[in-house]
């Protein structure tokens, strides 16, 4: 099964749902966004703020930095990922596990594909979730990336 929309779950409902893939809507990661990034980061290699000389290299064109495309997680996990029914709030706690598989051109659309993997009780208001993530690139068969992210729910 596939939402497009997050929603609140209760734990059991929550533990139901694993194995089932929660998918986020299309995000567009312009030169703008790109630049952006680069001056936060300061990271500013050509491949990613310089488009004439960026033509030159096997991209055709800037690309994205991973990080950039790894830190899209969030508002896609924001608008997608189911929350525990009564949460104050989630965190990311970490990951296990990424992998930058594809560069993302400037003006690509991308979008989450979360596949809840476990859901763990720390103890009475913390909810540890893995989920198994890659994000995929409008019009290639090679995801982005592919990460097993960890996030915490603390409810109450």
């Amino acid at each position: 099964m596939s939402w497009t929309e997050a929603r609140t779950m209760t734990t059991a409902e929550l533990h139901l749902s694993v194995g089932q893939t929660f998918v986020s809507h299309w995000f567009v990661v312009d030169q703008d966004r790109i630049d952006a990034f680069a001056k936060v980061t300061e990271d500013e290699q050509f491949i990613h703020v310089d488009p004439e000389r960026a033509s030159g290299t096997p991209f055709g064109g800037t690309v994205a930095h991973g990080f950039l495309t790894l830190s899209l997680l969030s508002p896609m996990a924001y608008s997608t990922l189911p929350k525990i029914e009564g949460a104050a709030m989630g965190v990311n706690y970490g990951f296990d596990k990424v992998r930058f598989l594809h560069p993302v051109r400037s003006g690509s659309r991308v979008r989450a594909h979360f596949v809840l993997i476990a859901v763990l009780k720390r103890s009475e208001r913390e909810w540890q979730l893995m989920y198994d993530v890659s994000i995929e690139i409008e019009g290639f068969h090679k995801p982005a990336l592919a990460a097993t992210w960890l996030t915490m729910q603390v409810v109450g």
